[in-house]
């Protein structure tokens, strides 16, 4: 496939995640300040673990053309990018700030039961799998926040979530820099690996898009979780 095709059969299967009922029950949780920080200290879970995913898939990679993709993807990410001084997670310390957490709260967290097995998940895909299907799985869930794929839906993840805190908490963008930056950062993440996928891509193509298809199925549950707790509360 070329990397349009690429885009589209990837757009379907990120499409049938983000309109499954886990994400459905996610977005449907009206938001107070006790479920907000579970939301936000749940994802600081999540992009910390990511950057061990994308280790992991750098590490089973034998393409130096891919590596040096991955690092550029991982640069932005913990080092510096227009959105931060100091890498992505720092976005997320500076949102918990706006709820009145301190930086040890945010990170020194406890995961949910359905975080930690999700997250296990993960890195079991980009550890143990071929390095196409955990680049795969890893493209999906930032497909999720790709505005452009999902305009009709209200936005990807990161802007559907960033809605409901602004209605439900009367915050602006400014106050949730984490779901800002990541309602923008993850189009051209996501397009970085597109060409990636058309060169090496052919013969596999069943397996990583199956890949694909259970991350998006890791990626409701890690949100039903997250909406369970927060229902708690």
């Amino acid at each position: 496939m070329n990397e349009t095709q690429w885009r589209e059969e990837l757009g379907k299967i990120v499409r049938a995640g983000l309109v499954s009922p886990e994400f459905e029950r996610f977005f449907s949780v009206r938001l107070n300040p006790e479920r907000a920080k579970i939301s936000l200290t749940q994802l600081g879970l999540y992009i910390k673990h990511r950057r061990d995913c994308w280790a992991w898939l750098s590490g089973n990679c034998p393409e130096m053309s891919v590596k040096k993709k991955i690092l550029a993807h991982e640069y932005d990410e913990m080092v510096q990018d227009q959105y931060s001084q100091f890498g992505h997670l720092e976005l997320v310390i500076r949102q918990g700030k706006n709820l009145g957490m301190s930086s040890d709260e945010v990170l020194k967290v406890k995961p949910l039961p359905t975080t930690r097995a999700t997250l296990y998940s993960w890195a079991w895909i980009t550890r143990e799998r071929p390095w196409l299907e955990g680049l795969a799985a890893l493209m999906a869930t930032e497909w999720g926040n790709d505005d452009r794929l999902f305009a009709d839906l209200g936005g990807g993840v990161s802007r559907r979530e960033a809605v409901r805190w602004m209605e439900d908490l009367g915050m602006k963008w400014k106050d949730i820099p984490n779901l800002a930056a990541h309602a923008e950062a993850d189009e051209e993440h996501g397009d970085m690996f597109l060409p990636v996928l058309a060169e090496f891509g052919s013969g596999y193509e069943d397996k990583i898009l199956d890949a694909a298809r259970e991350s998006m199925e890791l990626y409701g549950l890690f949100r039903f979780g997250v909406a369970l707790a927060m229902e708690a509360v």
